[in-house]
């Protein structure tokens, strides 16, 4: 068990480390061109409209009973230039139009919304299926006013999300660039009161950022269901509908786009604000769906090598990360509890067997394993102490370090939704959560408390993916593990 473990462990760790190290350093470059790690966090937008991109923007926002929050989303994205949002009530029980019609109308923009109803047996049917449902108005609005769809950007919202300040400008000027399909932008959690909250948004603002920034180079950026933005042109180009049944329909349609020649790209001077879950059991529900749909993405792997539009690089990148809840993730999952039961209790007593008698030779034997050990997670913690002024610095590098128990929840969302992939249940899952009841009185939007209630989870990673977060995060966790491993291994006292 020792030498399979061994060999694993080495395998992994000279895959994975480069791979980090390398992503993480790409990352960073991109993000001091932006204007620094933390430049992000201020981005304040332009409202010079001699400056606006000429494009237009239609936002499509699925809602499921919403009123509590659709006023507040309504409102910031109709302080847009040139934007038009479409929100699609999937048969809702409380008055979700009428606040999403009363929000545009207080800030004078009645003429700039559009409201989809869905009614049973046609509606409550997951995401994809709204999203589909909505997409011919836009093309026919579109071509009403004789818009070119190549200069026509679509975006998808969550009803919670919010778009900094400029924000959509700033996306959409990356459409200049011809070969730019989609653009997806960095998530930031804004409930960051809670533990768990705080986890979420290390996963969203750092780690899958910065993988986010990386992948840039590629054009092979994860599409996330929030903050979303595809040209007219792309969507039109794929064969049926834009969107898929996929529990992950947004990371579906972004691997579509590349095998269709498109790349995928982000940028460092906007961002989407999004509630985080609040509680262990609907945020294990989440991520288990989250890694059900990038499991069942693996589908897509003989559709990207068959594509003669994409390059070579983007190809080895996207199939990689396609692998990694099965190559990486699940196994992982198992061998590094063995890993650590060795590390404690192996031959010799572990790691804490170093046959030296010095004190002084202890304490930098000590210190040299701490840092080979936890370099990944002192990464995390002083690359997110740089992204945020939220949190001072002793904390993002405490939560950087806890960021190995929090992976166990990755793990186990893996493992069921393998379970529910053997099983073939695929439906959408709903949950209980927390939303924040705003008013929007005259031209301001006024938060006024929280409080839960039955909606569909659609706040998520771009993904890193939302799925690019948890599991690449997984990787660095997996990368730690296999060093410690190494450090086990090559004891002598620890060999048989």
């Amino acid at each position: 068990m020792d030498l399979v473990v061994s060999i694993f462990s080495q395998v992994l760790l000279a895959l994975a480390v480069p791979y980090c190290l390398i992503t993480v350093a790409l990352g960073i470059r991109v993000a001091r061109r932006g204007g620094g790690l933390r430049a992000q966090e201020t981005v304040a937008g332009t409202t010079d409209a001699s400056d606006a991109p000429d494009y237009h923007l239609y936002v499509l926002v699925p809602c499921l009973n919403e009123a509590l929050v659709i006023g507040a989303t309504v409102h910031r994205l109709l302080s847009e230039d040139d934007c038009t949002v479409v929100v699609i009530d999937d048969d809702s029980d409380d008055d979700t139009a009428g606040e999403a019609r009363r929000a545009a109308e207080a800030i004078g923009a009645g003429h700039q919304l559009m409201i989809h109803r869905r009614r049973a047996p046609d509606a409550r049917l997951g995401k994809g299926k709204a999203l589909n449902a909505a997409f011919p108005l836009v093309v026919e609005d579109a071509a009403r006013r004789g818009l070119s769809s190549d200069r026509v950007i679509v975006g998808v919202m969550d009803a919670d999300g919010r778009l900094s300040k400029g924000g959509a400008r700033a996306a959409m000027s990356q459409f200049d660039d011809e070969r730019i399909g989609a653009v997806q932008l960095i998530v930031r959690i804004r409930n960051r009161r809670k533990l768990i909250a705080q986890f979420q948004d290390v996963e969203f603002w750092m780690i899958s950022a910065i993988f986010q920034f990386a992948r840039t180079f590629t054009g092979t950026v994860s599409l996330g269901g929030n903050g979303q933005l595809t040209r007219l042109s792309a969507l039109q180009g794929l064969e049926g509908e834009p969107w898929s049944q996929s529990l992950t329909e947004d990371l579906d349609l972004g691997l579509r786009l590349a095998a269709d020649g498109w790349r995928i790209t982000t940028t460092t001077t906007a961002y989407v604000d999004q509630q985080g879950v609040e509680s262990y059991r609907r945020l294990l529900r989440q991520r288990t769906r989250w890694y059900q749909g990038h499991m069942s993405c693996i589908r897509r792997v003989p559709e990207l090598w068959s594509s003669e539009k994409l390059g070579q690089v983007g190809l080895i990148e996207l199939t990689a990360y396609l692998l990694v809840p099965w190559v990486i993730v699940l196994p992982w999952s198992v061998i590094q509890q063995w890993v650590l039961y060795q590390l404690i209790f192996g031959s010799g007593h572990g790691v804490f067997a170093t046959g030296l008698s010095s004190t002084p030779m202890w304490v930098m034997y000590a210190v040299l394993w701490y840092v080979v050990s936890f370099l990944p997670n002192l990464v995390i913690g002083f690359v997110y102490a740089r992204r945020t002024r939220a949190v001072p610095w002793w904390r993002a590098l405490l939560l950087g370090h806890l960021m190995i128990v929090w992976n166990y929840i990755g793990y186990a969302a893996a493992w069921r939704g393998l379970v529910r992939i053997l099983r073939g249940r695929h439906g959408w899952e709903k949950t209980t959560r927390t939303v924040e009841d705003v008013a929007v009185v005259g031209n301001t939007v006024t938060p006024a408390s929280t409080r839960a209630t039955t909606a569909p989870d659609r706040s998520r990673p771009s993904a890193p993916r939302r799925r690019v977060v948890n599991v690449w995060a997984v990787v660095i966790g997996g990368a730690l593990a296999a060093a410690l491993v190494r450090q086990v291994l090559d004891q002598p006292s620890g060999r048989n």
